[in-house]
């Protein structure tokens, strides 16, 4: 099912198949609207289309790469889905992408999505039952509420993938793009994309986003971007900026977790046919993701994603939007 929200101002469609966003309407500074998703026109063509599964959708149970696809929890091993060269990716082959969520309740600028992933999915321990809401809030946010609890210990790590391009034109590179972060750090990776275990300071690096820069400056130095930066700050605060400057479209990024990716769409070659029949070219969408660091459980000095059972994780991440 396909279901429309709405404020007055922002406009989105929602597919409950994969908890997907379709498409996210947003007027630039002189009024003009476009749709500032990249991805496919409808839910049928995630379903049988090969090639990036991940627009849109919400991930998990665990987000990003988790080395050798397997973990120890309490002196127990875990072997999970190998879906990305001997490593587990948002979740493994059947990720909360690619399931149907139940809708529990819809509204003119909300829905409450949730799931029940069952004990040995793709590997992971433990009944995880999650719930979701996406709101189109009086701020002109699109705003993502989580909650999560299990009857086991496990791992839980959500977040929302969701690829934006603020000019409306998946066929424009997204270097043009203005970005800040606020961190002082990032986690360096292997030729695998797998966190090292280092926590590297920004000063002097590709990978200093605390003043806002165009993407395209340093991203051929830096190999292309598809790394956690470790965010200043506690509890909900705004944690990243991107501003387009032809057509004057800002989006904040706010959230309450200690970690983003940012993802700038460098496997993205023109073969994949988008909305509108245009082809997603390089580097022409980039991903902002709040999450707790990956790869987390191999690394004791990262922050814990171990989910038990008493307790509630607990997570927002707001998009909020201005022209």
């Amino acid at each position: 099912m396909i279901y429309t929200l709405q404020n007055g101002t922002l406009q989105m469609q929602v597919s409950s198949f994969g908890a997907r966003v379709l498409s996210l309407i947003v007027p630039d500074r002189n009024g003009k609207r476009a749709d500032v998703i990249v991805g496919y026109e409808t839910p049928e063509e995630y379903m049988t289309l090969p090639g990036e599964r991940f627009f849109g959708a919400a991930i998990g149970r665990v987000a990003n790469r988790l080395g050798g696809a397997r973990f120890t929890l309490d002196g127990k091993v875990f072997e999970l889905a190998q879906n990305d060269h001997g490593n587990t990716l948002h979740g493994g082959f059947i990720g909360f992408d690619r399931v149907e969520w139940h809708v529990d309740s819809v509204s003119k600028n909300a829905i409450v999505l949730s799931l029940m992933d069952p004990d040995g999915q793709e590997g992971w321990p433990g009944n995880l039952k999650v719930r979701m809401t996406y709101e189109l809030t009086p701020e002109n946010a699109f705003k993502v509420s989580y909650s999560a609890v299990t009857d086991k210990p496990t791992l839980c790590n959500l977040t929302h993938h969701s690829f934006f391009n603020l000019t409306g034109d998946a066929s424009t590179p997204i270097t043009g793009h203005q970005l800040q972060i606020v961190a002082r750090a990032y986690l360096p990776v292997d030729g695998m994309l797998i966190p090292t275990g280092e926590v590297r300071p920004v000063d002097g690096t590709p990978f200093d986003f605390r003043e806002s820069k165009t993407i395209g400056r340093d991203i051929d130095a830096a190999g292309g971007y598809d790394h956690n930066w470790c965010l200043d700050g506690e509890g909900l605060r705004q944690v990243a900026s991107l501003y387009e400057p032809e057509s004057g479209r800002r989006m904040d990024v706010l959230t309450d977790r200690c970690g983003i990716q940012f993802y700038s769409g460098n496997f993205f070659d023109g073969s994949y046919v988008g909305k509108g029949g245009r082809l997603i070219g390089h580097r022409c969408a980039l991903a902002l993701e709040t999450q707790a660091w990956p790869d987390a459980i191999h690394h004791p000095g990262f922050p814990d994603t171990v989910l038990r059972p008493g307790n509630t994780y607990t997570h927002t991440c707001i998009y909020r939007f201005s022209y």
